[in-house]
């Protein structure tokens, strides 16, 4: 099978089988899921889900996020990964948000990437979620399904991104995202990979995966 072939198969199965899937962070608009993004790094959806529900309703604005003390912040986010960072990331961006660009959130991505707390997979994420742009976030689970189902050998998240680019359709780019992170999430597991059960199999390279 050429690379070209298991593209094709694996985006046409998602297109059939997954046409509406979407993140499984909530928010209400574009500022509650970037602080959604910034506070799911090494954290699981629901944990952030959790935290998000009170702290979007004592910040509901980056005006009253950017007035906030860091010791308010933490209280808010302190059970998720890293809340010392998180907290001072999401002061400091609602900060830049209000100062460069009127307290709303930009499309471009170098735009999105100025500000504290959000890296290319983050500004990736929220370009591609919000304004439909045809880019595609590589976390961690994204990384695991590209390389295990043969979609790309890159060694970083930058060059798995320019793989999965370059042979998925512009208009499959923002939904791809969603498909490999839960076929990561719920399927292609880290430990223990659900491999007899993966819709995907037979056109995956590392099928059977040895435990």
């Amino acid at each position: 099978m050429t690379l070209k072939e298991r593209f094709n198969a694996i985006v046409e199965w998602f297109s059939v089988n997954q046409p509406q899937v979407r993140s499984e962070l909530h928010y209400q608009n574009p500022f509650q899921l970037l602080v959604a993004v910034i506070l799911s790094a090494q954290c699981t959806d629901r944990r952030v889900n959790m935290v998000t529900t009170p702290l979007f309703e004592r910040f509901p604005s980056p005006q009253s996020l950017a007035a906030a003390s860091f010791e308010d912040v933490f209280h808010y986010v302190k059970s998720v990964s890293y809340p010392n960072s998180k907290a001072t990331h999401l002061i400091g961006m609602a900060q830049k948000l209000i100062a460069s660009f009127d307290g709303e959130v930009p499309s471009d991505i170098d735009a999105l990437m100025s500000l504290p707390g959000v890296g290319r997979k983050t500004a990736n994420v929220i370009a591609s979620i919000v304004y439909d742009k045809p880019v595609i976030a590589v976390d961690t689970h994204v990384f695991r399904v590209a390389h295990r189902l043969g979609l790309s050998e890159g060694k970083t998240p930058e060059a798995v991104e320019r793989d999965l680019e370059r042979h998925i359709p512009l208009e499959k780019r923002a939904i791809a995202h969603h498909w490999l992170i839960l076929h990561g999430r719920y399927i292609c597991t880290a430990r223990s990979p659900k491999c007899p059960d993966c819709p995907l199999s037979q056109w995956c390279r590392s099928f059977p995966l040895k435990p």
